[in-house]
C-alpha cells in the first residue's frame, strides 16, 4: 500500500492520465488528482491495506472524473458558447502531466469524446487506452461485465462516426498553419481568407470567463472578417 508521499506521487501520472482524458481539462484533471490523492492518503493513514494501489487509484480517479464530468455537463447547459477541450501544453513541466502521448490526447480526439456520456467515456478509455479487463472496468463503473461490453460497443460506434473520413497530409497542414498564423499576425484579411475553406466553421470557448462568440460562425467571408 502507498505509505509515503513519494509512493503516492508515483500514482499521480496514472490518475492524471485518466482524469485528463475523461475531462479534457488540465485544471479539472488536477482537481480530480488532488482529491484522489487525498483519499489515498487518508486510506493509508487509517491503516486499512490497499492491496493493489494502482487499481485503487484508477477506481478513485475514474469515479471522481465521472462525477466531475456530470457536473461540468450541467454547467455547459447554461453556458452560452461552444465548450472545447483544453489542449495539454507541450512545455508542461509537471511530472504528473508527462503522460504517454497518443491519439487520445489530441485535441481532435478529445473533441470526439464529447459525443460520449460519462460512463461510456470511462468504459471506452479504461478498455481501449488502459487495457483493463472487463471485470476491473465493471467494478470501477459499478456495472456488470455484460453491460460494460454493450457500453463499449456503443462507444466505439460513436467514436468511429465522429472521426474524419479521410487522411490529411501533415506537411501540407503545417504549411497552411504557418500561412494562417502569419496572416493573422499581420492582420492580412485577404491572405487569411485564402487559406480558409469556403465552408469553414469557427468555434470559440471563453470558458464562461472571457468574451466569445455564442454561436458557430460559418463561411470564409464571415470568419475572415471577424
Amino acid at each position: 500500500m502507498p505509505s509515503s508521499t513519494a509512493e503516492l506521487g508515483e500514482l499521480r501520472p496514472l490518475m492524471f492520465s485518466i482524469a485528463y482524458r475523461m475531462l479534457g481539462s488540465v485544471s479539472d484533471a488536477e482537481d480530480v488528482v488532488q482529491e484522489a490523492s487525498l483519499r489515498l492518503h487518508e486510506r493509508s493513514r487509517s491503516g486499512e491495506p490497499i492491496e493493489r494501489p494502482e487499481a485503487f487509484a484508477s477506481t478513485v480517479a475514474t469515479r471522481l472524473a465521472i462525477d466531475a464530468l456530470r457536473s461540468a455537463r450541467r454547467r455547459h447547459e447554461v453556458y452560452l458558447g461552444t465548450w472545447l477541450p483544453e489542449p495539454l501544453p507541450d512545455d508542461d513541466q509537471d511530472p504528473a502531466h508527462r503522460v504517454e502521448r497518443d491519439e487520445t490526447l489530441s485535441f481532435a480526439f478529445l473533441a470526439v469524446l464529447e459525443r460520449l456520456g460519462p460512463v461510456e467515456r470511462a468504459v471506452f478509455l479504461l478498455r481501449e487506452v488502459f487495457v483493463m479487463d472487463y471485470a476491473e472496468i465493471a467494478a470501477i463503473v459499478e456495472r456488470d461485465e455484460a453491460a460494460c461490453r454493450q457500453i463499449l460497443h456503443r462507444a466505439r460506434a460513436r467514436i468511429a462516426d465522429g472521426r474524419p473520413r479521410s487522411q490529411t497530409d501533415a506537411a501540407r497542414d503545417a504549411a497552411l498553419l504557418d500561412t494562417f498564423f502569419s496572416a493573422l499576425e499581420a492582420g492580412d484579411v485577404d491572405a487569411l481568407a485564402g487559406v480558409l475553406a469556403e465552408d469553414v466553421a469557427f468555434y470559440a470557448d471563453g470558458g464562461g470567463k472571457a468574451w466569445t462568440v455564442a454561436r458557430r460562425v460559418d463561411s470564409r467571408s464571415a470568419v475572415s472578417a471577424m
